[in-house]
């Protein structure tokens, strides 16, 4: 499968994004990742569909975005989104978002619905239950534990960052090629020496609108496009869920016939960065890709 990078000024600067497949496609995804990501997390998901075109930024304060400067949240990026879309001469798309790319992708669709053909909401996007107890300040690492700790640490090479994630116990069991090549991207030179790419600026203003203010809310009552939400059964750690069975608290009525799939397996991580967890990913675009093109059939 065939793989570019462009560029794309915005405000603050210039968005760095992958895309594999063809322009030609007739099945185009945009695929915002999580908080302290970058676009390669969707590799497993561009090999399952070769057929496809999918179109995955490094968000601002991230990756090869991490220069971009403010401003920082949902909207902006949802903005940033729309110039990529636009640069790329893309009129419409299936948002496919992971984690905060979840809740990037809903701002997406909400407020730029002529862009939106479906939507895919994977273990992110409904409003999270705020961390009671919890300072604003303190958010990060409440919500995020090693995944923003690492941020502010300094990696004498690559092979020690890769033995800090193989560590981690969202990959103790399941360190694969893939995460490898996601954990060495993310790495770029400081003047400190080697450091994850995130920018704490950007995590810190992002995670601040991930519990459900009332535009936020509003705007998910807004979106009707076909949408699913693909949740994991753990966690970031690989133990408690980011949402519960059920979905109780999370909102998840406000997004109009929003179909629920449950996980037997998977943690948050390992839903993308897997080919096993990619391919319920792949399953349910491609459902929703036929579901679309039956209703403009029926037109």
């Amino acid at each position: 499968m065939s793989y570019r990078s462009v560029s794309v000024p915005v405000a603050g600067g210039e968005i760095f994004a992958g895309v594999w497949g063809s322009s030609d496609s007739e099945k185009v995804i945009l695929a915002p990742h999580g908080i302290t990501a970058n676009h390669t997390c969707w590799q497993p998901l561009a090999e399952l569909m070769p057929d496809a075109m999918i179109i995955a930024p490094d968000l601002r304060g991230r990756g090869r975005s991490n220069t971009v400067s403010e401003p920082f949240g949902l909207l902006q990026h949802a903005r940033d989104l729309e110039s990529l879309l636009d640069y790329l001469g893309v009129e419409k798309a299936v948002v496919v978002g992971h984690s905060m790319g979840g809740f990037v992708s809903v701002r997406f669709a909400a407020n730029f619905p002529d862009r939106v053909s479906a939507l895919v909401l994977v273990d992110g996007g409904l409003p999270l239950t705020r961390p009671s107890n919890v300072e604003t300040a303190d958010l990060v690492s409440a919500t995020l534990g090693p995944a923003a700790e690492r941020l502010a640490m300094v990696f004498s090479d690559r092979s020690d960052y890769q033995e800090f994630w193989k560590e981690h116990p969202a990959f103790k069991d399941d360190f694969n090629k893939y995460v490898s090549a996601y954990v060495d991207y993310d790495l770029t030179e400081t003047s400190e020496g080697l450091q994850p790419s995130g920018q704490i600026k950007a995590v810190e203003a992002d995670i601040r609108e991930l519990f459900g203010e009332d535009e936020y809310l509003q705007e998910m009552r807004s979106i009707s496009v076909p949408s699913v939400f693909i949740r994991a059964p753990r966690g970031l750690l690989n133990d408690q869920a980011l949402y519960e069975a059920g979905l109780n608290g999370h909102h998840a009525d406000l997004i109009r016939d929003l179909r629920v799939v449950d996980l037997e397996d998977f943690n948050h991580y390992t839903i993308v960065l897997s080919k096993p967890g990619s391919e319920v990913v792949a399953k349910e675009v491609n459902r929703l890709v036929s579901l679309s093109q039956s209703k403009q059939e029926a037109r």
